[in-house]
């Protein structure tokens, strides 16, 4: 025999042909296929509904529904197709019945043609092996990419997606809503009475369909009613992640599913539960048998009776108290309050500030600190932290703190994070780089009056960072809404700082004077905030407002380098000049006073020789001047001074050669013969005074005389300490 129909034979035998059966059991089947007829309707109905309205209406969240909605179309196709499958076996069967029973089995021709006719029963088995499988395979891929893909699409432009505020779309959505809703919860109720018969036990996944429908049709209901009712766009944003989320659960839990199929332990006969059939949309199809849903959920994945034991019947006896006294605690424990270190907070009791009951932390006038508060609970008394907001790479984040510091650009943004190089002005310091208004640099263009009329203005980035923190939480939390108090501050010192550059100059904000401008800004910032709040001001202290990463527009920044090294060149130049100036009369007078005040006086005698003032005054100026001259120890006074030695030693020789003179001559007139004859003699003296003298007797006839011609004073004795002696005086 073939293994296929002895398995076929097994499975039928065992579960149909063992039992007693009613002659219209194929009417059974026929049931639950008209009724998979009407389910797959309303699912394609639904699906196309939603999609129809997400085309026109543009919304993220009713197209993911619609997506969600298809994929159950498969689920109403394949329960279709198996329970017609089970009619047409029951009808092979009834048809076997009656062949056995006529007597034509018996016959030698026939003895095998029941198990060749159960055709029907071999094409359920590898329905239920294969095609419902595959089915569920193709029901999760759908959901988890789909869903996944929806994400995505929602996180790339969620940013830039304006939600819709026509009244008219918004209603319909609430009426669809509504209507898929109650539409589809009615209809999970009725078939998910019909499957707790066992024969139409597969009927459950139909059911989990039509009450994901329904939970779907709440939630965009929901969503458009609080936006219609009270404008709240909050819920609205959330729908977009939150139905793409819930196709990712189902998918991955028919993934589960499918695993857990391949381990699941089977009674003999027992039909296959289709991995598609969704447990958690299960147990909201028949909320009043969640208890039991979840016995039989638990039995069929273990195999055993588990909700027989001891210990779950215990349990189930307490859950209702036990759920009850957890959900009491839960709801007792928000009367505490525990406050962070950084943060300082609100009670509102029914919407106004109160006290709490019982503080065992800081309290202030209006708010309390640090520490563990006790209040009323929720929703009579709620607690409040004042939100901060900030953007980090393209995203905001939530920063819960109240006393710590918190940082506003009230004019260019600051560099983008992640620049570990220098910036200079020709590169980009932000990826959208604001500029303001100046006025542009007055140094040759300023009229008479030192303004400048012509009306030109120029162009400059600069980061204006504000840092401030949190003094009167009330006062700080009335100004303006949640995520909207940082907006404001910073919308009105932008609009004090763009009025207070639009009357600098370019120069001063550039080089000159942006240290001086910060007090005043200051000053101007806290006057602007002030009439928040009626006149008490925003509750905030301002500790800090700078000015930095001052640059021109990236376009220009080459020609305002080109002026600052021309500017740099000019002003090197005359530190050059000015050392040598230094220098110079340094080296001339001894120093620059010195030489000041011998120019002033110099300048003084010019004056009043130009003015053929009287002599005595020109010469006491001139002696003034050539006593500073003298006092100054430059190179003019050591000058003016040789020249005095020198005058004073001519002088005094021309003196003594006079005197020598005048007693030569006095000399002469008392005995000018003998003044005559000591000087002719002297003279003889002074020239024979080197001369060789030789003495010879006058009778010598013949002479011979020998000469030596050595110099005797060409040298010295290098070995007589007292030898040149005479020749160093000389």
């Amino acid at each position: 025999m073939d293994p296929e129909i002895s398995v076929v034979e097994e499975y039928f035998h065992t579960q149909r042909l063992h039992t007693p059966m009613a002659r219209g059991d194929y009417q059974t089947f026929r049931r639950a296929a008209l009724i998979c007829v009407v389910g797959l309707i309303v699912q394609t109905f639904v699906a196309l509904l939603m999609l129809i309205y997400s085309t026109y209406s543009g919304d993220h969240a009713a197209r993911s529904a619609s997506i969600l909605f298809g994929s159950g179309v498969i689920v109403w196709a394949i329960l279709l197709f198996v329970f017609d499958q089970h009619r047409r076996e029951r009808i092979e069967a009834m048809e076997a019945e009656q062949f056995a029973s006529s007597g034509g089995a018996s016959a030698s021709a026939f003895s095998d043609a029941g198990d060749d006719l159960r055709v029907a029963a071999r094409r359920l088995v590898f329905i239920q092996k294969w095609v419902v499988p595959a089915a569920g395979v193709v029901f999760a891929a759908i959901n988890i990419l789909a869903g996944i893909s929806r994400l995505r699409s929602w996180n790339a432009y969620s940013s830039d997606e304006t939600f819709i505020y026509n009244t008219n779309i918004v209603g319909a959505m609430l009426a669809i809503g509504l209507a898929i809703s109650v539409v589809g919860f009615i209809f999970a109720r009725f078939v998910s009475g019909m499957g707790k018969i066992n024969v139409w036990s597969n009927l459950r996944a139909g059911a989990a369909q039509s009450v994901g429908i329904s939970m779907v049709g709440v939630l965009l209901a929901v969503a458009a009613f609080l936006e219609l009712s009270l404008g709240q766009m909050g819920f609205k944003a959330l729908t977009p992640m939150i139905i793409p989320i819930g196709m990712i659960v189902l998918g991955c839990e028919v993934v589960m599913n499918l695993i857990l199929d391949v381990y699941r332990p089977r009674k003999p006969g027992e039909d296959p539960r289709p991995a598609f059939d969704s447990r958690l949309l299960g147990l909201l199809a028949a909320p009043d048998r969640i208890a039991a849903n979840i016995g039989e959920a638990v039995n069929y994945q273990f195999g055993v009776d588990v909700t027989g034991t001891w210990l779950y019947q215990l349990l189930s006896k307490l859950v209702f108290w036990l759920v009850g006294m957890g959900v009491a605690i839960a709801w007792l424990m928000t009367m505490l309050v525990v406050v962070e270190p950084h943060e300082r907070g609100l009670i509102l009791t029914n919407g106004r500030v109160s006290s709490p009951i019982f503080s065992f932390g800081e309290q202030g006038e209006s708010d309390i600190g640090p520490g563990l508060h006790v209040k009323l609970p929720w929703p009579f008394a709620t607690y409040e932290t004042p939100v901060s907001y900030s953007r980090s790479g393209g995203q905001q984040e939530e920063v819960r703190t109240t006393t710590g510091v918190r940082v506003l650009q009230l004019a260019a943004n600051a560099p983008d994070e992640g620049k570990d190089t220098p910036l200079i002005w020709t590169e980009s310091h932000s990826s959208r780089e604001k500029l303001n208004v100046v006025q542009p640099s007055l140094a040759g263009h300023e009229d008479e009056d030192g303004t400048n009329s012509r009306g030109d203005l120029s162009l400059v980035a600069l980061e204006v960072p504000m840092h401030f923190v949190v003094r009167d939480v009330k006062l700080f939390d009335q100004f303006a809404g949640p995520g909207q108090r940082e907006d404001l501050l910073q919308m009105i010192g932008r609009r004090v700082v763009t009025q207070y550059l639009g009357q600098q100059s370019i120069d001063d904000v550039l080089a000159h004077n942006r240290t001086q401008m910060l007090p005043e800004l200051r000053r101007l910032l806290e006057e602007a905030f002030a009439p928040l709040n009626e006149g008490q001001g925003p509750g905030i202290e301002i500790l800090f407002v700078g000015m930095q990463g001052a640059h021109p527009p990236i376009k220009v920044a080459p020609s305002f380098e080109r002026v600052i090294a021309a500017r740099q060149n000019r002003e090197s130049m005359i530190e050059e000049a000015s050392r040598v100036e230094i220098a110079t009369l340094t080296e001339v007078a001894g120093s620059v006073e010195l030489a000041e005040q011998i120019v002033g006086e110099l300048d003084q005698l010019e004056i009043l020789r130009r003015e053929n003032a009287e002599q005595v005054a020109v010469s006491e100026t001139e002696l003034e001047v050539q006593r500073l001259l003298e006092t100054a120890g430059g190179e003019a006074g050591e000058k003016l001074l040789d020249a005095g030695a020198q005058r004073w030693t001519r002088h005094m020789s021309e003196r003594g050669q006079a005197l020598l003179l005048d007693g030569q001559q006095q000399a002469y007139s008392a005995s000018p013969s003998l003044y005559r004859s000591q000087t002719y003699f002297n003279a003889l003296l002074d020239a024979i005074e080197s001369a060789r003298v030789y003495l010879t007797p006058a009778d010598v006839e013949s002479l011979h005389v020998r000469i030596d011609l050595m110099d005797q004073e060409a040298g010295t004795d290098v070995f007589d300490p007292e030898a040149g002696e005479a020749l160093a005086g000389d």
